[in-house]
């Protein structure tokens, strides 16, 4: 048994070789500023805003959560899609597993996904068979996606083989239903970390990767973004494999996606600019998005 780990854990080793790990901080929060300062301003205008629209992972993960809240909720994508048949419709809507078949029996919007939080969402925190067993469940009831958060404790402890392990198991519980593996990001600390967990989650199977949960401050940071595209660039570049990219928590503002689609399209360019490969995990940021494309304050959702 022994044996098997340092295999596998000098596997893990090999691959995190072949990227470049000594990245400062600093030299991101640079890069990141002029990134913006440069580049956002251009990319301020009706046509990205509707593409945004379409990118919008619509999100209802509280606690008050019921069956007839989540069923309006998803009649408000219905809705949307008649009352604004020149618009995108968005790209997900993200819910709790227990919620999935009330989705999938409400919504009748062709091409929205319906994505689940699994695998002991926030926390990650619980045996994994029983993330297995939710996420598997999950699958059954509807979602066609599923977001899990990245075992950090086993991350900030060194167990990378544990990291992989747990991605790998409930990746296979997906099947064919894509996966996005949450970073939380603002428990890595450094540029460094993320890049490292980037480049694990992609590793063990990750269809995507994505900031933060939302339930923890910090949550997406320009940085964090910058730090991870560049990690999907290298693994791209390396394996010929696409992974998507998705900033969620701590999303405000219109001029928020802006930076964040601005960071994907300097780092990973135009192929990434489809509602398949670039999410943006809100809710708030759907009626702010309408409301400029619109040129009024709309309050749909």
């Amino acid at each position: 048994m022994e044996l098997k780990k340092d295999k596998t854990q000098s596997k893990i080793e090999q691959a995190l070789s072949l990227y470049n790990l000594e990245i400062s901080d600093a030299e991101v929060q640079e890069a990141v500023k002029k990134l913006i300062m440069e580049k956002v301003p251009e990319n301020d205008t009706l046509e990205v805003k509707k593409f945004l629209m379409g990118s919008v992972e619509l999100t209802s993960l509280n606690t008050t959560d019921s069956d007839q809240s989540i069923m309006a909720f998803t009649e408000k994508v219905n809705q949307f899609d008649d009352a604004y048949p020149q618009l995108p419709h968005i790209a997900t809507i993200c819910v709790y597993p227990c919620f999935a078949s009330v989705v999938k029996n409400t919504l009748d919007v062709e091409g929205v996904e319906i994505a689940c939080v699994s695998g002991s969402f926030p926390s990650s925190q619980a045996l994994i068979e029983v993330k297995v067993a939710e996420t598997a469940l999950a699958v059954k009831d509807g979602a066609t996606e599923i977001d899990i958060v990245m075992p950090v404790g086993k991350f900030l402890s060194g167990d990378y083989e544990g990291v992989c392990d747990d991605i790998t198991e409930m990746k296979n519980a997906c099947g064919d239903k894509d996966m996005k593996v949450i970073l939380e990001t603002g428990c890595l600390k450094t540029a460094k970390n993320i890049k490292i967990a980037s480049i694990l989650s992609m590793y063990a199977g990750g269809d995507y990767i994505k900031t933060s949960t939302g339930k923890l401050s910090p949550a997406a940071t320009p940085e964090a973004a910058y730090v991870m595209c560049q990690a999907i660039k290298e693994y791209y570049d390396k394996t010929g494999i696409q992974i998507g990219f998705k900033p969620a928590g701590g999303l405000n503002t219109v001029t928020d996606a802006l930076t964040y689609y601005t960071i994907v399209k300097e780092i990973l360019g135009e192929q990434w600019l489809t509602n398949k490969w670039f999410r943006l995990g809100t809710s708030r940021l759907a009626n702010m998005l309408l409301s400029e494309v619109m040129g009024e304050e709309i309050k749909f959702f």
